[in-house]
């Protein structure tokens, strides 16, 4: 990752905004947890309870059980405010409903940075992007614009909810411009968070939840760093 700019660090308060329980996980922990040791303030907005993710399970037993498994993944990484909206698994759609309501979370939560997940078609050659992650990715740009404006959606204001400009916008994404150097203190916990989301690994496969967890975190931090996509 040397090719890549050094992410930014003049900022203090950080909100992601993601799909799923495990999104976050899969692609950020370890920065999430490397700003968390400094002192950085990380808030998490899920869309859904990602009740259609394990397989053989229904959905009002997978929703609730993926939500307490999501709250132990911030536990290990150091981020108490986790908020999880009601929007259906695997049919998000993109439209006004949503990027008001993510609109509203940037304004309550007033982040210089607001982080998410990819929001091409694609990760790669062969590998097709899940309709929930293009719909949140591509809603996140629209609603960080949305909080930066009087008009569009006025009954923000009537909230008291006013105005706020998010400085940078970073993606997890195929195409990375800035790199966030982490500490194997950091890849560490990040294991450790993404191995808390225990029912769904064993439902993706027979091997062991840790392997798996380690394996993937080693992945995307190859190097000793976190690769994003930077708006700003």
């Amino acid at each position: 990752m040397s090719e890549l700019q050094e992410f930014p660090q003049d900022w203090q308060r950080a909100l992601v905004i993601v799909a799923h329980p495990d999104d976050p996980e899969y692609g950020q922990g370890a920065a999430v947890a490397e700003w968390v040791a400094q002192g950085k303030e990380l808030h998490y907005l899920l869309a859904t309870h990602g009740e259609a993710g394990i397989a053989g399970l229904a959905p009002e037993l997978s929703g609730p059980l993926r939500a307490v498994e999501q709250r132990r993944a911030c536990d290990q990484v150091g981020v108490s405010e986790l908020t999880m909206l009601h929007y259906p698994d695997g049919r998000i759609q993109e439209g006004p409903g949503l990027r008001l309501d993510f609109a509203r979370h940037i304004r309550r939560v007033k982040p210089d940075l607001v982080l998410t997940i990819n929001h091409r078609d694609h990760w790669g050659p062969g590998r097709w992007n899940s309709a929930d992650h293009r719909a949140v990715g591509r809603t996140v740009l629209d609603a960080v614009s949305d909080a930066d404006n009087d008009w569009i959606f006025p009954e923000l204001l009537q909230e008291g909810l006013r105005r706020h400009k998010v400085r940078w916008v970073a993606i997890s994404s195929p195409q990375p411009t800035h790199a966030q150097t982490v500490s194997s203190a950091s890849i560490e916990k990040a294991v450790a968070s993404l191995a808390e989301h225990k029912e769904y690994l064993r439902a993706l496969s027979d091997e062991a939840v840790e392997i798996q967890a380690r394996r993937h975190i080693e992945m995307v931090t190859d190097g000793g760093a976190v690769a994003f996509e930077l708006y700003g």
